[in-house]
């Protein structure tokens, strides 16, 4: 991976299309990379994601999912920052992509308390702090430098929090 060393020609054998491609679609490599940037950073598949997760399933299955969701989007937004020289998401990722209901990060905060919620009498913590303690343990768990070039997989942050932070039931 070359990040933006990479030559336009280079990106397009990788991407399958001719040079001129890329000219007609994005005018100029800058163009590419913050197109390919906005993408990483939009929240809207993310979103989608977890109002998809069926409220039915069990709690872990939802965490996993929302988890793997979340995962998926912070490796590849993590990937792409190491790609491209970025220590930081651009400033442009903090303004877009309001919803009428605020800001996006707290609409993801929105979808996964929901997701909590209907088991919330089963935990030791409330909705919102089983979902500020997934957060932490998601992010630090899918950064390869922070893990030690290894990702924690859903099913163990999972485990871990539910473990963790569910009401023992002591018989007798």
């Amino acid at each position: 991976m070359r990040g933006t060393a990479a030559t336009t020609k280079e990106i397009a054998q990788a991407a399958g299309v001719a040079e001129g491609t890329l000219f007609r679609a994005f005018g100029c490599k800058d163009d590419l990379v913050a197109a390919a940037l906005r993408r990483a950073f939009d929240p809207r598949p993310l979103l989608a994601t977890l109002d998809g997760i069926d409220l039915d399933q069990p709690l872990r299955d939802r965490l996993v999912g929302a988890v793997t969701a979340i995962q998926e989007r912070l490796v590849d937004v993590f990937d792409l920052m190491a790609a491209v020289g970025m220590i930081e998401p651009p400033d442009h990722h903090h303004h877009e992509h309001h919803g009428s209901d605020g800001s996006w990060q707290r609409q993801v905060l929105d979808r996964l308390i929901e997701i909590v919620e209907p088991d919330a009498e089963t935990l030791r913590v409330s909705p919102s702090e089983l979902v500020r303690l997934l957060r932490l343990l998601t992010f630090s768990g899918s950064h390869r430098q922070i893990g030690d070039g290894e990702l924690l997989g859903p099913e163990l942050i999972v485990d871990a929090l539910l473990d963790g932070t569910r009401r023992v039931h002591r018989c007798c």
